[in-house]
Formats: structure tokens, sequence, C-alpha cells
């Protein structure tokens, strides 16, 4: 709403008059809630709501991007920084259309987003204009709720819902079409939102179930736990860690967890779940419990065979603690359940579990010690090896970004976001994701999996000065594939235009290293497999390299704004890059771009085994996270046509 002036002489002039409009009641809740961004791209239809960013009493700053993927990704970097919805404007039928992708992030890693979509006039949608559809249809399938306002009258109604659910657990995104005139309706000057219904998320389980989860745990033999979104979201850590030690188990995360869900730090720490069929039922077969604690993405692979069993062996009896019903019992059959808030319930689990600990838990802690230690001396190893290459292994970045974050003592003031998805293993390992200063939103990933949100995010992050979980945005990092940098290099402008200082680096493979990892997947699986028997024309196709012509990252960057950076050859020069990059984005509000260079021009391979050798030696020599399940150096995994996998190798896309 504006303040009282007289009217101006020139009727083209802006006009500051004590009115409200619809639009307004949008505002009156970003107020409430304390959300002071909204992002979108320009559109006509959109500038009702726009405008309301105009006022510097409504106290929100409109972000603008240059495609609605970047900005959906950009609010879900704000939303995980404040646990608060993200607030996206989008422009009728493409609007949304552009923003699928990041819709299906956001609602696979429960991002709270409220997307606001200007339909056309009400009047004239019947009649198929131009860019108008059924919008909720588009969006429904990755929402929480969606709708299409039917009357300007029904506006409150609708963000009350809207939000409330948006916010409720598990959060989750909401859709809401608008037709574009309703954002302009005159309302009374005294019309405001009263609110919105806040749903605690800090419910506990019911008692009974409580116990009957916690009595399988201390009887269990060998327990093992999984650590989903839903932990690191409610900043569960200590709850988790003391879980763990009461037991002697073992924690895995879901594959692509969307926050550090338990700290590294820790020595039950193992790393994220494999990647593969196979892989998966080798961590789980000698357990006979299974605690899976806000574990939503279960099957985060590409190739399954139900001749070759369930992902979880059926002898393994699970366990189940997580707020939403969804995901309890959705893909196995769980023993015992509990719906509850996961850091409000696991304390009643662990009392009684520590009144009747496992007579085995302290020797499975000590051993679960010395693989913490042992795996500390072959990444040491790994990474001497790695100082000898002629290219840049990711385990000299993430050391070296390690490092400078220690030594400036960044360690509650730094986000890592993370889509360099060939290299998950060091930056999960070696940065400081632990109990001396870090929180779960230190790290950023999404489980969906969809390419191309993560510069988009940083966005959102950096704005953000303070996440809701105590930690600080003094220092953002987003590493990031050459491939899937390429998808949005326009994050650079909106990084510019809003002097944001982010440090990118580009791991440059030149090629899509994942879908080649993915090739050889398939192969595996099928290249003998009766009905099938695939083989490709080439196993070292064109169509999955990108280096011709060779792209120049820096310049790319500068050409949007990105004022700084420089390409990184050589091992030895690392360090110095990353440190010379985080002093420049904390110093200033400028981007730096390291382009580093991890894979080198070489002579194509000569033939399909050549390709398989070249492509798995990465992660052959590479040591394991998960000691505990004995993956440690090129431990192979048969697959049914007989051609060895690492256990290691991550999903593929």
């Amino acid at each position: 709403m504006s303040t009282e002036t007289e009217k101006q002489p020139n009727p083209g002039a802006p006009v500051n008059q004590p009115k409200r409009w619809t639009r307004d009641y949008i505002f009156d809740v970003l107020k409430e809630l304390g959300i002071h961004y909204i992002f979108g791209v320009p559109g006509t239809n959109e500038i009702p709501i726009i405008d309301g960013t105009s006022y510097p009493e409504n106290g929100v700053h409109y972000v603008e991007c240059l495609h609605e993927n970047i900005a959906i990704g950009a609010a879900m970097g704000s939303a995980r920084m404040t646990g608060k919805p993200g607030i996206l404007v989008v422009h009728v039928t493409p609007g949304i259309a552009h923003s699928i992708g990041n819709l299906f992030n956001a609602y696979r890693s429960q991002t709270p987003l409220i997307i606001l979509c200007c339909q056309q006039q009400n009047e004239l949608v019947t009649q198929e204009p131009l860019l108008a559809s059924n919008l909720v249809d588009l969006a429904r399938q990755y929402t929480k709720w969606a709708h299409e306002i039917r009357t300007p009258a029904e506006v409150p109604l609708v963000l009350q819902r809207a939000f409330k659910e948006a916010m409720a657990p598990p959060n989750g995104p909401v859709f809401i079409s608008i037709p574009w005139e309703f954002m302009m309706v005159r309302i009374d000057d005294e019309a405001h939102m009263k609110g919105i219904t806040k749903i605690s998320s800090h419910f506990t389980g019911d008692p009974a179930a409580i116990e009957q989860s916690a009595k399988l745990l201390a009887e269990a033999k060998n327990p093992i736990i999984v650590a989903g979104d839903a932990a690191g979201y409610a900043d569960a850590w200590p709850e988790l860690q003391e879980l763990a030690s009461l037991i002697g188990a073992p924690v895995l995360l879901q594959t692509f967890s969307s926050v550090a869900n338990f700290p590294n730090n820790d020595i039950h720490w193992q790393g994220e779940l494999p990647g593969s069929q196979a892989a998966i039922q080798q961590v789980f077969k000698d357990h006979d419990v299974a605690f899976l604690v806000g574990f939503g993405a279960q099957a985060q692979l590409a190739v399954f065979k139900y001749s070759d069993g369930p992902l979880i062996p059926d002898h393994v009896r699970q366990v189940y603690l997580t707020n939403n019903t969804w995901d309890i019992g959705k893909n196995f059959y769980g023993e015992s359940a509990v719906l509850g808030d996961i850091k409000a319930t696991l304390p009643l689990m662990n009392q009684y579990i520590s009144k009747h600990v496992p007579a085995g838990a302290a020797a499975r802690n000590k051993h679960l010690e010395v693989l913490a230690g042992q795996r500390k001396v072959q990444w040491a190893k790994y990474k001497a090896t790695a100082l000898k290459q002629p290219e840049i292994w990711a385990v000299l970045i993430a050391d070296a970004l390690r490092e400078v974050i220690l030594e400036r003592k960044l360690e509650k003031q730094f986000v890592y976001v993370h889509e360099a998805v060939s290299d998950g293993a060091p930056f999960q390992y070696l940065l400081p994701f632990g109990t001396d200063g870090a929180k779960p939103i230190s790290y950023y990933c999404v489980a969906g999996g969809s390419l191309g949100w993560s510069m988009p995010a940083s966005i959102g992050i950096k704005l953000e000065p303070e996440g809701s979980q105590g930690i600080k945005t003094k220092l953002v990092v987003n590493a990031v594939g050459d491939g899937s940098s390429l998808f949005y290099p326009q994050t650079y402008w909106t990084a510019a235009h809003e002097s944001l200082g982010i440090l990118y680096i580009i791991t440059n493979n030149r090629e899509y290293h994942t879908l080649q990892l993915g090739l050889q997947q398939v192969i595996a699986a099928y290249g003998n497999a009766p009905g099938y028997e695939w083989i490709p024309k080439t196993t070292d196709p064109e169509y999955l390299r990108i280096n011709r012509p060779k792209f120049d990252f820096v310049t790319l960057a500068k050409a949007f704004g990105g004022e700084a950076g420089e390409v990184v050859e050589k091992p030895a020069d690392v360090k110095d890059a990353i440190a010379r990059g985080v002093d420049y984005v904390t110093s200033s509000n400028k981007s730096y771009i390291l382009d580093m260079r991890t894979a080198q021009d070489t002579p194509p391979p000569a033939n399909a085994q050549e390709v398989r050798d070249l492509l798995y030696r990465y992660y052959i020599d590479q040591p394991a996270l998960d000691f505990f399940h004995k993956h440690a150096e090129a431990n192979l995994l048969k697959a049914s046509s007989g051609t060895a996998v690492p256990a290691n190798v991550p999903s593929i896309f």
C-alpha cells in the first residue's frame, strides 16, 4: 500500500495513491512471514504483482532472472536457507512449462514454494487466446496443491491455503493460477489478510509405535541407519548421532541427498547409498534391521530388474520414522513405523534404547572407529596420487576448498552447492560438513536430478545472509559440471545484476561423463540379457562429448557480467586458484569463475574395453566412502551380463 501525495500534473508520471488492490494481499502475507524476495521473468501479465515490489514499505525485492527455470531454482535456494516458502511469479503457459525441471526438483526435495502463474484474462481463456492453457494440469503432478482462482473474492482464501500447505510437513511447492486482471481489483483500504495458519512440524509419534521401533533397534544384531532429507531438514544431527552410537550402526545417506543428513566427521558416517541395484543390495545384505529415518528418495537409480531381487533384501526388518506418510512403507514393508518429527521423536526412541543397549554395539563402534581411520589414510594416499596426474582430479579441488575454508575460519559461514554429479564423493567426504560449525543446510543438492538447478540456486542462497539453522552465507560455492553449467549460463547475469559474490567451480571434463558411465551400465545390464542383447554402435559416441568446439567458460561468464575468473589446468595450481576465488567473492560483491580442467585433450580410446577401463579407472582408484561394507579399493560388482562395475560409480541420468 502506498502513501498519499498530491496528484502529479503529468499523467504519465508515477502517482502514489492511498489505494489497495487484490495483489496487496500477497504483500500482507510476505510481510507477516518475513519473506523479502520474489523471483521471476517479467511479462505483461505479471506487472501488477511486480509493481508491488516498487513500494519500500512492502519490504520485498523483485529478483529479475532471464529464464523461469533460473527463477524457480533461485527461489528454491532462498527457501532452503530460510525454511520459508520461496516466491515465484511466472508467465502463463511458457512460464510454468519452462519451470517444470526445477519444479520437479523442488517437489522431490520437499522444498516449500509458492508459484504464482498469471493466467490470461478470465473472460478470454475459454476462447484459447495467445499463451493460455490449462495451467493447473501442467503443474499438478509436482505440487502439493494446484488451483486456478475463480473470482477475485477468493484471493485471501487461496493464499491462506497455499502458504499453509507449502509450510506444513512435509514441505513442498504449491501452484496458483491467477487470471491477471484479478490482481488489479480495488479492495477496501482496511482489507488485509488476517494471517497464515501455521502447522507445527514438531510433533512426536505414537508412544506405542516408538517403543516398538526402539525395541527392534535395541534387539538388532547388526543394524544399519539410512538418513534421508527429512532428517537434515529437521536439524537432527545430535539425535541421530546418539542413536548411531547407542546401537553401533553405520549411517548411510539417501542417494542424492538434498542436504547433509548426517555429519561427516562422525565415525558412523559412510556416505550416500550407491547408485546401482547390486551395490545397494550389497550394503543391506548382512544387516538384520534397517532404520529408515526421513528416507524418501528410495530408488535413486536408472537400471533395475525384478529378477535380480529387491533393493533391500527380504530378510532385513525395516523400521521407519518420518513426517510424511507417503514415504513410510512406500516401496517396502515396514515392520514398525512412526509418523512424527524426527528431531522431536528420536529422543524418545533413544531414551528407550539407552536402557536396552545392544550387546554388540560397543564392538561395532570400535570397528567403525578403526575403519574411519583407515578411510582417512586411503584418501590421503589418493590425494597424493592425484597430484601426479596430468589433469585435475576432484579430490584436489575438494581438499583445497576444505583447507581454504578452515584457514579463513569460514566453517559456520559457507554453503556448498553441489552439481558436480560425477564427483560427489570427494566433496561430501572432505568438506567440513561436521559438528565443528556446519549444519545440514551447509550442503545443498536436489533429490530430483533434473540438471541445471545449482547455478540458479546459488543466487537465492547468497541473497539470504543467514540460514534458518544458524549458518551464514559469507561464502557460497557452486561446483557444477561443464554440461550442467551450460543449461542456464544466463544465471551469471542475475548474479552480477544483484551484486552477488559467488564462487563457481566448473569441473570441466569436456563430456557428459555421467552419461558415459550410464552407457556402460546399460550395456552391463542388457548387453547379454535374453530378449535384449543390445549393443551400441560405438561405446564412445560423439554425442556424449562437448569438446568440439571447446567452450571458454570464463569468457562466457564475462559476456553475462561475470567479471573475473581463470582457467586452471595443473594439479599444483588448484589450491592457489581456489584461495584467490574465495578471497575475491568474500571481499567483493562479484562472482568468480574457476574453469577446472578435470580432463585434458587425449586421443580417443581405440576400443570398447579401453573406453570402459578409462571411465572406471577413476572410480577404481578412488577409495570408497563406505568402508563398513567393504567397498574399498576396486570392489567390483558383477552384473547379470558378467561385466564388472565398480560399486562406487554414481547414479546415472
